[in-house]
């Protein structure tokens, strides 16, 4: 049994949203993606099977759209709006990212489907949310994530650089939120027997994430700034990664704040015979031995806690820099100290761990007779496993298959 079984899923497509559709699929929800009769314009996102465009070979949207049945739907004529109609009157869910007016002026906007599916839950993703005028202006993940803030705080401690973000990361956010208000719907419906409106700003979405970036301007009318690898701050904080021996960089990560983990550390150094080569160690050592609580609070106010704190940094980094970088993530993983080596993608996938996890995954691509390793979920459920159940549908595939049901009713 999946966890979503039986929950139907209409899914209008969008690259917006494309996620969003992809983890509730891969959950077990039947998510029927409608597309116009040109197809949606990521099927000819690269990059492409073997380097080469062609019809169905973007590996963008096997990615995006696995374990979906695809149709096409014209709504720009009357027979495509009634096939839409019905097709939404035998779904749980509707997720879109439209134009506010678009379905309106269709007559398919919530309040007209309801009158089919009373307890419908229909989910509206758009760049400011459905009542802001600015809704309406072109967007795209780049001005997402620009206007909301993330991009502030993400780059490097030389200001001179542009800042960065991840490729469809506000897209990305927009969906999560967009999935958690849905299976959140669900359960209110089950309780209740009510469907209801959600209204996804993809600005809001993506401006929560700031962490400290909009509470400081907010709260204190002070403004962050970027820095290499570890949090944007008002105050520039100490670097925190390091060139490990073999040339890869490491992020130091959390230092130590309890007194075992000092011990630990200084242990390690011990081990490795660098105690001597780091003038701090004596300090690693009054950590170990600290009694009451170590107030990280107290930083920067309080000699001894501020030196401590800053020797278990130095020790970290002096490590980091005498072992290769995969051995200085195991030492800190048995030490319990969290820090992480800095991978590329194609390094974070064929990691052991990752590996071991299951996170690779065979899906069979019968129509071109070759099986495709894909990445899986970040999570595991053992009473109702995740899976990908096939690979992205093509063009109108399941035409036949699903208005055929409809039809009989």
């Amino acid at each position: 049994m999946t966890a979503l079984a039986g929950v139907r899923v209409v899914e209008l497509a969008s690259e917006r949203i494309a996620l969003a559709g992809k983890l509730l699929a891969d959950m077990g929800a039947d998510v029927i993606l409608v597309e116009p009769p040109a197809g949606d314009p990521s099927r000819d996102y690269p990059p492409f099977l073997d380097d080469e465009p062609g019809e169905d070979r973007s590996l963008y949207w096997w990615h995006y759209h696995t374990s979906k049945r695809g149709v096409v739907i014209d709504l720009e004529s009357p027979a495509g709006v009634e096939r839409f109609r019905a097709l939404v009157a035998s779904a749980d869910i509707l997720i879109e990212a439209q134009p506010p007016s678009r379905l309106a002026g269709l007559g398919l906007d919530y309040a007209d489907l309801v009158a089919h599916r009373p307890d419908l839950i229909h989910v509206a993703v758009t760049p400011f949310g459905r009542n802001d005028p600015k809704s309406s202006l072109p967007a795209t993940d780049l001005t997402i994530m620009a206007g909301a803030g993330p991009p502030w705080s993400c780059g490097y401690d030389d200001h001179s650089l542009p800042p960065i973000r991840g490729t469809g990361q506000g897209y990305h956010t927009a969906a999560h939120f967009a999935v958690m208000s849905a299976l959140t719907a669900v359960l209110h419906r089950g309780l209740s027997g009510e469907g209801q409106f959600i209204d996804v700003s993809m600005h809001a979405a993506s401006n929560v994430t700031t962490e400290a970036g909009s509470y400081e301007w907010l709260v204190a009318q002070r403004t962050v700034q970027r820095q290499t690898g570890r949090h944007a701050s008002v105050t520039p904080s100490g670097e925190t990664q390091q060139r490990c021996v073999d040339g890869r960089y490491a992020n130091t990560g959390v230092p130590p704040r309890t007194p075992t983990e000092f011990a630990r550390l200084h242990a390690w150094l011990k081990e490795l015979e660098l105690d001597g080569e780091l003038p701090e160690a004596v300090f690693l050592e009054m950590g170990a031995n600290w009694e009451g609580p170590f107030e990280l609070s107290k930083i920067g106010e309080d000699d001894a806690i501020t030196a401590i704190f800053g020797a278990g940094r130095a020790g970290l980094k002096l490590i980091a820099s005498r072992v290769s970088a995969q051995d200085f993530f195991a030492g800190c993983q048995r030490a319990g100290l969290a820090v992480g080596v800095v991978n590329s993608p194609e390094e974070a996938f064929e990691d052991e761990h990752f590996k071991a996890r299951g996170f690779q995954v065979e899906v069979r691509h019968e129509d071109i007779g070759r099986t495709i390793i894909y990445p899986g979920a970040p999570y595991q459920l053992q009473a109702c496993p995740w899976a990908i159940t096939r690979r992205a549908p093509k063009l109108g595939e399941h035409d036949d298959e699903v208005f055929g049901a409809l039809a009989r009713g």
